[in-house]
């Protein structure tokens, strides 16, 4: 249904392995284990501060990108 929904707006779907998006620094790539207890990502070497989702976000955008061009 979601590739449909999105070949019907003129997107597509992207398959990505979301395996440790937030325990990598979008940033500088550095992987930074946390509990899931913690809810901000803190890159040691980046300086890069930000909510852990949006941290996880950012990963799995650029793996869907990174595939695209593959």
């Amino acid at each position: 249904m979601l590739c449909y929904k999105a070949e019907e707006a003129g997107g597509r779907v992207v398959k990505v392995n979301p395996r440790e998006a937030s325990q990598q620094c979008s940033s500088c790539g550095t992987k930074v284990s946390k509990n899931l207890s913690v809810h901000i990502h803190r890159g040691p070497y980046s300086g890069l501060v930000l909510d852990r989702d949006v941290n996880a976000a950012r990963n799995i955008l650029a793996r869907a990108l990174a595939s695209e061009v593959a």
